[in-house]
């Protein structure tokens, strides 16, 4: 269920489209349902901006159902039901019921919620949780502690004084038996504070009906959290990474001071990587075996092969970098960089749509567009290939083996065969055969004692201006 607005959020994003871990809420979700069924099996019931909830999480392949009209969790199963008689599809047997904003909820808790129910031959299975002060959430009343089997679920100003003491609450998570569902939907009703139809009454209507209704504990309560507010939501981001941390650690990355680094729950790392304080690594990462990643460095979408070397303060971009490469400090990878096996991109480096070949270096202030260059190339400091004209980029392409002295500027588009010397300062328009040497400055002029004219020159001119 993704049709809610949010209206605490104060956000103009759709509630589960709000991030955490690097990740919308509602993708978690997705994430966790796909180890259970197959796309097609996947129904997203979307509302509020619905259009844009489509298209953030459309290459998941999950289905959607709209709800224009939001009148509550058991409204939402009746569009769903309307939904699959019109569409003709056959009605699964089971329904797996799951918030779109829950984005902690492990896919062993939902297998563990989908065996109890076909264990016990429930009509409906509900996933509680034991948080310390239960107030202000609905209770689950089971017919005998510790046993399975559940009377009613209560909103809390309904509870009798008796019943406050209750310690489980509904987590908003249900697996149903599809038809004892659906043959219950008609009967809810609106009269409650909100006027909407809640599927908690489903509950009381199963049983009053002879049918099973059961309930599982979740074994954390934060797996089962939602966030109705930023503040709530920061409080989630915080235990997923935090998990995150605790995988990767078990999984033998050194990770120092986890707190101070913000780890994406997409990022894969492998082991005896280390990983500084203050450390970024965004979005779908991926890093090899015995790298170090040294403090103040963003990657960003990256793969890094193994025994990388990420010197502090780099930032990476969706970028590709060879085993043993050396970055950094303060280098700058920029989409579609790919650094070969033991390059090196120096401080004050950046580098963009550019692929550098094993073993080249390019050690110090030098910009790297729009080009690919050879093996064991060593780029001097100052170096920028000239690769816009006002209107379209263009290529650089160096061979194997070049050396292009410090300052050069490479004018694209230009190419510079194997082996090739650039000369320090000059500029290159044309293209330089393999072997050659390419000087493109203008001729030195030096003129003796210049220096002591000048200053003499200027000397007598201050004289003169003296004089009355």
């Amino acid at each position: 269920m993704a049709a809610g607005k949010g209206t605490r959020l104060n956000s103009k994003r759709p509630k589960v489209l709000h991030e955490v871990g690097g990740r919308a809420l509602l993708l978690h979700v997705i994430a966790a349902a796909k180890k259970l069924a197959v796309d097609q099996e996947i129904y997203c019931i979307v509302g509020h901006k619905a259009e844009r909830v489509q298209a953030a999480v459309a290459a998941t392949g999950v289905s959607f159902v709209e709800q224009t009209e939001q009148r509550g969790t058991g409204h939402a199963m009746q569009v769903l039901k309307a939904w699959l008689e019109l569409s003709g599809a056959p009605h699964p047997k089971h329904l797996l019921v799951l918030s779109g904003d829950v984005p902690l909820i492990r896919p062993q808790t939902l297998a563990a919620l989908c065996e109890l129910h076909l264990r016990e031959h429930a009509a409906m299975t509900i996933l509680t949780a034991v948080p310390e002060d239960p107030t202000g959430y609905g209770r689950v009343l089971r017919l005998t502690p510790g046993q399975p089997e559940v009377v009613a679920i209560v909103e809390q100003k309904s509870l009798t004084p008796a019943q406050l003491a209750a310690p489980e609450i509904n987590s908003g998570i249900y697996c149903f038996e599809t038809a004892a569902l659906f043959s219950k939907l008609d009967l809810l009703s609106t009269d409650n504070a909100h006027g909407e139809f809640y599927l908690t009454d489903l509950a009381a209507l199963l049983v009053a009906d002879g049918q099973r209704v059961v309930a599982l504990q979740a074994e954390k309560m934060d797996e089962v959290l939602g966030a109705n507010t930023i503040a709530e939501m920061m409080h989630l981001d915080t235990a997923l990474r935090a998990e995150t941390a605790r995988r990767l650690m078990a999984q033998g990355v050194t990770i120092f001071r986890p707190d101070t680094c913000v780890i994406d729950a997409e990022v894969a790392i492998g082991p005896d990587t280390v990983i500084e304080p203050y450390v970024q690594l965004l979005g779908a990462t991926h890093i090899g075996s015995e790298c170090l990643i040294r403090s103040y460095s963003v990657l960003q979408h990256s793969v890094l092969g193994n025994g990388v070397v990420v010197r502090n303060g780099c930032i990476l971009d969706r970028a590709e970098v060879g085993d043993g490469a050396v970055l950094g400090p303060y280098a700058h990878l920029r989409p579609q960089s790919r650094i070969g096996e033991l390059a090196h991109v120096g401080n004050f480096c950046e580098t963009k749509k550019t692929t550098l070949g094993r073993g080249s270096k390019a050690s110090h202030l030098t910009y790297l567009g729009d080009a690919v260059i050879g093996e064991g190339v060593n780029v001097g400091a100052g170096v920028i290939t000239c690769n816009y004209d006002g209107e379209r980029k263009h290529t650089t392409t160096i061979g194997d083996g070049v050396f292009v002295g410090s300052d050069s500027t490479l004018v694209a588009p230009v190419s510079i065969g194997d082996g090739a010397y650039v000369g320090a300062g000059s500029c290159i328009t044309e293209p330089v055969p393999a072997g050659a040497l390419a000087i493109g400055r203008s001729r030195q002029v030096t003129k003796e004692g210049w220096v002591a004219v000048r200053r003499a020159s200027r000397a007598a001119a201050r004289d003169a201006a003296k004089k009355p």
